[in-house]
């Protein structure tokens, strides 16, 4: 049978609710605008560190277009938050950077350079991008790593709660299984892009799939 990931989901949030806990949440970002509806989410329930480790990000320009995008996003949207606070209950939001280590993404792609997107090359670098998160998060004493990836139609929700809760396995710290596209999530976060007069941009992030569009 599948999975309801989002049903998952809310019965996690539900017992939280219950035993009036508010657990720390450390949550992967690909990119600002795909964590614009996760943060509006999550915020409610969670006290969250957004991880920015993306080390498939090509050029290196793009890569620090990127994450100055998403500190901003963060700040903006956490004043916006705090005016608002009497109506809706929100946390607070902590940014940490990984390390823009491109040449161990590389090294995960070699030999997978020729697969289309959407296969085992980016399946690759979900994960090489969740054993980071898992490993921080554990260092920081967190009770849940999760990602921003499953809130894009591109991406496969499934292979990514798969990989997500076999590391979780590994690490001993639990995964948050998501799909965040469910509920329109994609559809809100595309409007809160617009609201807040976000880049998006126009293709994955790898020097792959940027050929890809190009082609």
């Amino acid at each position: 049978m599948k999975r309801n990931y989002q049903k998952e989901l809310d019965k996690i949030i539900e017992n939280q609710k219950k035993q009036q806990w508010v657990p720390k949440l450390f949550l992967h970002s690909c990119c600002a605008p795909c964590s614009s509806y996760v943060l509006e989410y999550l915020s409610q329930y969670f006290q969250i560190t957004v991880f920015y480790y993306n080390p498939n990000i090509y050029p290196k320009e793009e890569y620090f277009k990127r994450v100055e995008e998403q500190k901003n996003f963060i700040r903006r949207f956490q004043q916006d938050m705090f005016q608002i606070r009497e109506q809706r209950s929100c946390h607070e939001i902590n940014f940490l950077e990984g390390i823009y280590e491109k040449d161990k993404f590389y090294q995960m792609a070699l030999g997978l350079e020729k697969l289309p997107e959407g296969g085992e090359r980016c399946f690759q670098c979900y994960e090489l991008r969740l054993r980071e998160t898992a490993a921080n998060a554990k260092k920081f004493g967190m009770d849940f790593f999760t990602t921003t990836l499953s809130i894009s139609p591109l991406k496969n929700a499934e292979k990514l709660n798969e990989i997500g809760e076999r590391i979780a396995e590994e690490y001993g710290i639990p995964y948050l299984t998501s799909d965040f596209k469910k509920r329109e999530g994609y559809k809100r976060s595309v409007e809160l892009s617009k609201e807040y007069g976000m880049y998006r941009q126009d293709y994955c992030g790898c020097v792959f799939s940027m050929k890809e569009r190009e082609s």
